[in-house]
């Protein structure tokens, strides 16, 4: 297929016949879990969001087309302008369709791990609907194989069921917060909805009854839809566990239990009331009691509504308007060369994913280790110690080897040099972890996390993260392998 060239005053371009999926039949899989089966495992071996396994190679791309919202939520404050900030809700460019395909096929063109599009607002994807539409159906022209998907809090969610099956997109994720209406009163100040603005009591019963009624349209769709349910200590914290029931009996695919972000510079109300948002602790209990109900998604990163990249890093500010080229072109061939690289990259991967394994079911106690990984992606430690924002936690133990979650933490290298003033914030953050795994440290930061009882090491740079962390595991528990 010979590139295609998108005028910046035109969005027509010849159709492509491919539709969704990988971009040629050179897609590779993984070993998919065991509670996925084949069918569904095509859905999402390529998609970051649904598959921790697909996040450390494939990217995603927001584009905010959306930015009118038809509820108001205490912690969300869609505050523009600001590049920094890495949270729902904020983005640096509001955007007409026309500018978001613009943009889409110069992300395309320049990341070839791009493999999703998605809409999360700024505002409701659902409720700037004429936006969101114009531009899936712009973009789906150009490059027929992106996967679609959108974010939603779900009120006006049963209006559109037939229009987003119609249009192949194939993943929707609601964010629900709650199924007891005085819960949810204490989340949610107003919605907009009937032409009436609603408060109180009223106005929760009639977002949670749309919302589950959404999921039950969705599901029997088949489409598959994650649950958002941000965690918020003292108001649903304990209640999360009815949350995850509920919408596990309506056939959600993924819950996600993600920390609330409070912060009275973000002019949020349980910002500028003193809410405080979850440690990392109370966060991973919840999690862990959440363990056999719906299937939770430990790797989100809370993205921005213009993230674009992998998840855990954001080029957005890469792609702004200003900075896309006069033509933009989209060339298919370096994505699916990207797909083949991937594809060989799982069969090494599975052999070293073994060996952990083994590793770690040779020792027999119930012993468990947490272990943070400063990594760029490729699911290999290959990440600068100095230069990490944010480290992947896992935990090995008599069941193997998970991913947790992540920590976030400024960069201890700032123009070449170590800034102490960033260690103490690092370590507070690294807390309850016993080793760091990075691809290069330097003696001040070993000696100081040493002193906090931390262990970092880059013995292991450019290892496969599970193999890494079964030597590591294996080597402190002390147990000989058994020859394979």
């Amino acid at each position: 297929m010979s590139s295609q060239i998108v005028p910046l005053d035109s969005l027509t371009v010849s159709p492509s016949p491919r539709r969704g999926g990988c971009a040629s039949s050179s897609c590779g899989t993984s070993p998919r879990p065991a509670d996925v089966d084949a069918a569904t495992w095509e859905r999402i071996k390529d998609h970051p969001c649904y598959s921790e396994e697909a996040h450390h190679y494939f990217a995603r791309m927001h584009v905010a087309v959306a930015p009118a919202c038809n509820i108001q939520c205490n912690y969300c404050n869609r505050k523009y302008d600001c590049s920094n900030e890495s949270r729902p809700g904020v983005v640096s460019e509001r955007l007409t369709p026309q500018e978001a395909v613009r943009k889409v096929v110069a992300v395309a063109a320049a990341v070839p791990e791009l493999s999703v599009l998605g809409i999360a607002g700024p505002g409701d994807a659902l409720h700037d609907w004429k936006n969101t539409r114009a531009t899936f159906e712009a973009v789906r022209e150009v490059i027929p194989d992106l996967k679609f998907c959108l974010s939603t809090n779900g009120l006006a969610l049963p209006d559109h069921i037939d229009e987003i099956a119609e249009m192949a997109i194939d993943h929707v994720t609601i964010t629900i917060n709650a199924v007891d209406p005085e819960i949810g009163a204490r989340i949610y100040p107003w919605i907009f909805f009937d032409h009436k603005r609603r408060t109180g009591l009223e106005a929760a019963t009639i977002l949670l009854e749309r919302q589950m009624l959404g999921l039950e349209m969705l599901t029997a769709r088949g489409i598959l839809v994650k649950i958002n349910s941000v965690m918020i200590p003292g108001i649903n914290d304990h209640h999360l566990a009815e949350v995850n029931k509920a919408v596990r009996a309506r056939g959600a695919f993924l819950h996600n239990v993600m920390p609330l972000i409070s912060d009275p510079a973000h002019g949020t109300h349980f910002g500028l009331t003193g809410q405080r948002g979850p440690t990392q602790s109370e966060l991973k209990a919840v999690q862990d009691r959440l363990d056999g109900g719906a299937k939770l998604m430990r790797h989100c990163r809370q993205c921005r509504a213009d993230a674009i990249g992998l998840l855990g890093e954001d080029r957005g500010q890469e792609f702004t308007l200003d900075r896309l080229p006069e033509v933009a072109t989209y060339d298919p061939v370096a994505r699916d060369a990207y797909r083949a690289f991937v594809a060989a990259e799982h069969g090494d991967r599975g052999a070293a994913r073994d060996d952990a394994m083994r590793r770690i079911g040779a020792v027999a106690d119930d012993a468990r280790l947490l272990v943070a990984v400063a990594t760029k992606g490729g699911a290999r430690v290959n990440e600068h110690f100095g230069h990490s924002r944010e480290f992947q936690v896992y935990e090995a133990g008599p069941n193997g080897i998970t991913l947790v979650g992540h920590r976030k933490v400024d960069a201890y290298c700032m123009g070449g040099f170590g800034e102490d003033a960033t260690l103490a914030p690092t370590i507070a953050a690294l807390d309850g972890i016993d080793t760091v795994l990075c691809a290069k440290v330097g003696d001040c930061p070993r000696d100081a996390l040493l002193a906090a009882g931390i262990t970092v090491t880059d013995a292991h740079a450019f290892d496969y993260i599970e193999a890494a962390v079964g030597k590591i595991y294996a080597a402190r528990f002390g147990r000989a392998i058994a020859a394979a």
